[in-house]
């Protein structure tokens, strides 16, 4: 699609993106225009430098959260604030230098499962006193403690107008919302019955007209240890919401991103930010794919989207200022549930226990201690628990491959789980001429569920008009959850070790 492609993939990026930017500007503490003014420089920058060509950057949900606790933390002082922004951005470009984007492949997904998770569980909670009309809170724990209050307390305005919001999201037509996303069709019809029918309720309020002010990031000594800090989770956060969803976008459109590129253009965006008072960000999920589905594949249209959010900001900002706080509350209520992983959440009771354990202590400690903290922790346990099991193996991990004119078999020996998966996965990749692609799992020894969902990945990415998929699987050796849940997958792909095994040639070229 080229050039048409990518100016109408960015503008409808850019108007599903008003309305968040928005709203992760207010839960952010600095205001809607700081949510709007990441989404433009952050948007713009990460798109002409990054390594992922068709995504959409900004403020995002894991972002804004670490963003509002840093707000809080240095109340009142703005440029200590932005100097910890512009500094992850610089920990960022320095982590691409460092070539340190390989390194996300070592995080089991039971980890970001969990991190995801808690990550929707403290948006919901933070946005029930807004939701409820009332002035929000800044943690998790103030949010349960003052439920009941809140609830005793509720404006009762704002409470439908939170309502109908969440309505709108998720009952509109899908004729209508193809149209207009959700999002913005919530603000347009109830920003203006709030205006003419002048509804009591509170709304974001006067957003400063024209082009941000500068702000100079002050690296304070009394406090550069906290800002040292807190800059280096934001990076962290920041690399993995990334890359995460350059991942996602590399699916959509078989094409490879570069991670450390991507790094370094995230850092760029991320800095700058610092400098304009708006808050950093990552690149967002939903408005990639948006962006893709509606023909964007190049960098016009992430720069596009952040083009239309400047004549949003600069053209409308008077408007804006009408819209309810309600209104903002409900669409963050939608982005928290949309975030959590109903993924492996529906499917549960297939996950292996050593996997479900190391998701709830990621899922616990990031809602009730700290983000950053809870990902260290579950990396730590998920290594700890794999060599636990990995010591008690005989066989070594290997991977043989068999190429012929039509066909491709390959046989993996040994564990296979987190560390190795995208190893295994870059293996599988079929050529145009093959005809057949058979995977042999019946000499693993393991499989965790960072595996499972790679390899189900990979699969639902074959073309499957051009090549037949088979896994082979030994049942004596896989009895427990992981092999369920990867029957349940791929049950359509799926057999026994005989169907290979039979086949004499690749039996001996195997062994």
């Amino acid at each position: 699609m080229g050039f048409k492609g990518d100016i109408t993939g960015g503008l409808t990026a850019g108007i599903i993106a008003l309305p968040l930017a928005l709203a992760f500007g207010i839960a952010s503490g600095l205001g809607a225009s700081a949510g709007v003014w990441g989404a433009i420089v952050l948007g713009f920058f990460a798109a002409i430098f990054g390594g992922t060509k068709m995504q959409i950057s900004g403020p995002t949900g894991p972002m804004t959260v670490v963003s509002a606790a840093i707000v809080f933390k240095f109340a009142g002082d703005t440029s200590s604030v932005m100097a910890v922004f512009a500094l992850a951005g610089l920990f960022q470009i320095l982590f691409g230098i460092l070539r340190l984007g390989k390194f996300i492949k070592f995080i089991p997904y039971s980890v970001v499962s969990g991190f995801m998770n808690g990550i929707g569980v403290i948006i919901i909670l933070l946005q029930i006193n807004p939701l409820l009309g009332l002035k929000g809170v800044d943690s998790t724990i103030m949010a349960i403690k003052t439920l009941p209050e809140s609830i005793l307390n509720f404006n009762q305005n704002a409470v439908i107008l939170g309502f109908l919001t969440i309505v709108i999201l998720y009952l509109s037509p899908k004729r209508l919302s193809s149209l207009v996303p959700t999002p913005l069709l919530a603000l347009l019809i109830i920003t203006p019955i709030c205006f003419l029918f002048k509804i009591d309720v509170a709304t974001i309020g006067a957003i400063p007209t024209g082009f941000a002010q500068f702000v100079i990031p002050k690296f304070d000594l009394a406090n550069l240890n906290s800002i040292v800090t807190y800059a280096f989770i934001l990076a962290v956060l920041g690399t993995i919401d990334s890359l995460l969803t350059s991942i996602v976008a590399d699916s959509i459109t078989k094409t490879k991103h570069s991670s450390n590129q991507e790094l370094i253009g995230q850092g760029i965006g991320n800095t700058l930010v610092g400098f304009v008072g708006g808050i950093p960000g990552a690149g967002a999920t939903m408005r990639t794919v948006a962006n893709i589905k509606a023909g964007g594949t190049g960098r016009l249209s992430g720069m596009t989207h952040s083009m239309f959010l400047l004549l949003a900001v600069l053209i409308f900002a008077p408007i804006i200022s009408y819209v309810p706080l309600a209104v903002l509350a409900g669409i963050l209520v939608k982005v928290g549930f949309d975030i959590l992983d109903y993924r492996l959440l529906r499917r549960i009771k297939f996950i292996p226990k050593k996997d479900i354990c190391v998701m709830i202590v990621v899922f616990l400690l990031t809602v009730f201690v700290d983000l950053i903290f809870a990902v260290g922790v579950g990396v730590v346990l998920a290594w700890f628990l794999y060599f636990i099991r990995v010591s008690k193996e005989k066989k070594r991990f290997d991977i043989k491959i068999l190429d012929k004119d039509d066909a491709k078999f390959v046989q993996i020996i040994g564990p296979m789980f987190f560390a190795n998966s995208s190893k295994i996965v870059q293996n599988l990749t079929p050529n145009k001429n093959h005809k057949q692609l058979t995977i042999d799992c019946s000499k693993a020894t393991f499989m965790d569920i960072t595996f499972v969902y790679a390899l189900e990945d990979f699969i639902g990415s074959v073309d499957k008009n051009n090549t037949k998929v088979d896994v082979i699987i030994d049942d004596e050796i896989f009895s427990g959850r992981a092999i369920n849940e990867l029957k349940h997958l791929l049950r359509d792909n799926i057999s026994t070790k005989e169907n290979i095994l039979n086949d004499t040639e690749i039996k001996l070229e195997y062994d």
